[in-house]
């Protein structure tokens, strides 16, 4: 990828179960998720898809899927834990996203809808029309769009349909 191509992964966690207790934020994976994130690592790692730094929302089931995910990851990649992702709208993730190191190419954000879903459409300006269709549609539990920006040189200059949705994935249906 060349330097003046910044890529972005937007990662809903997995499908979670109900809080037994601690409210929303405390929600564990179910096994169906658990099994959901390791899926979505196994495809990151295929196609190449390897984050510079993960920024996590701190609930427990996006710490969870990223767990997950890192254990398909042929690399141990640096994560970062940010309270501004759980619950964020579209405005907040833009100011975490322009928060983020220049140095790092790739990043990934793990969170949740519809902010995930949100923010990967305000961001997209073209794609493949399968997958700009499918994500207008969804953004199920496991979802991971993948937006590039060309000649795009500091992550604060990343702007409103700037990004080309690469690739738009869900794991396989658990059964």
């Amino acid at each position: 990828m060349p330097d003046q191509v910044r890529r972005l992964l937007l990662l809903r966690h997995a499908h979670a179960g109900f809080a037994e207790s601690g409210g929303d934020i405390e929600r564990n994976l179910s096994e169906r998720g658990l099994t959901e994130a390791l899926e979505v690592g196994r495809l990151m790692a295929t196609e190449g898809f390897i984050p510079d730094l993960a920024v996590i929302s701190p609930a427990q089931r996006t710490r969870q899927t990223w767990a997950q995910v890192q254990k398909r990851l042929p690399t141990a990649v640096q994560c970062l834990y940010e309270n501004r992702i759980y619950e964020a709208g579209i405005a907040a993730l833009l100011d975490v996203l322009g928060a983020q190191p220049d140095s790092r190419q790739t990043l990934l954000l793990v969170g949740h809808n519809p902010g995930m879903q949100g923010l990967a459409l305000k961001l997209t300006g073209r794609g493949s029309k399968n997958a700009v269709v499918r994500l207008r549609h969804e953004f199920p539990p496991a979802s991971l769009a993948v937006i590039t920006f060309p000649d795009t040189r500091r992550w604060a200059d990343i702007d409103e349909r700037s990004g080309v949705l690469e690739h738009f994935m869900t794991p396989s249906p658990v059964i």
